[in-house]
């Protein structure tokens, strides 16, 4: 994919994302969501730790060469594990308590993403930085996971307030292509699926009829595993 697009992805989904969190009352920000155990704002704090790792990495040394692609990213190991869970959990939580309010919050989520954006945009077409799983990848493909964290947890932030699904059509694109390959457009389209009906779909969110199980089985549609 080309930096290009996948940084229009990126900015186009952080900034609905924001809108929508910006509107929200002061007693929505702790309602459970089905990302266990997080509230609406735990999550949105999540959301902003899976965002600030990118400055530092841009910081560190690059890698010799790429050898981790996107797909490859979420592929289960360690990252996985019970223990990296807890820590995931903790550093949402952490970073959703430092802010005492949901405006103050949303202005910090803005703060994080704008600055990891303006930092990328720097970068030059083949930078490889290092995950810090230990993943080397190009930085064009890390921001392909940055996309599914806005993406896929700003249709979990719909859902626990009671909103309709946003996702923007640059990142149903992007996402699209990255979980079902080149043939992925004309594939949604034969399951009269919008974008989101696919996206929620394709992680689980929301259940398939026995139809469209029978249907993705034939079209050869093997779905990744994004939590």
């Amino acid at each position: 994919m080309q930096r290009d697009q996948v940084m229009e992805a990126f900015n186009a989904e952080a900034e609905r994302l924001s809108a929508a969190m910006r509107i929200l009352g002061e007693d929505e920000w702790s309602r459970p969501t089905a990302c266990e155990p997080w509230t609406v704002r735990e999550l949105l704090g999540h959301v902003m730790v899976a965002m600030a790792w990118l400055p530092g990495m841009l910081d560190g040394d690059a890698p010799p060469q790429a050898t981790v692609s996107a797909v490859d990213y979420y592929r289960h190991d360690a990252r996985f594990s019970p223990e990296t869970n807890d820590r995931r959990i903790e550093l949402a939580r952490e970073r959703a308590a430092q802010a005492p309010s949901g405006k103050d919050i949303v202005q910090e989520f803005d703060d994080v993403w704008t600055t990891a954006a303006r930092r990328c945009e720097t970068e030059p077409d083949d930078r490889v930085v290092r995950t810090r799983h230990g993943d080397p990848m190009l930085l064009t493909d890390f921001l392909v996971t940055r996309v599914v964290e806005v993406a896929v947890h700003g249709l979990d932030l719909a859902i626990a307030v009671g909103r309709r699904p946003w996702l923007t059509e640059s990142a149903g694109d992007l996402l699209t292509r990255m979980l079902l390959g080149p043939r992925g457009f004309e594939e949604v389209r034969r399951l009269g699926w919008d974008q989101v009906t696919f996206l929620c779909k394709a992680t689980g969110r929301e259940p398939m009829t026995d139809a469209e199980t029978a249907e993705v089985e034939r079209a050869g549609i093997r779905w990744l595993s994004l939590g």
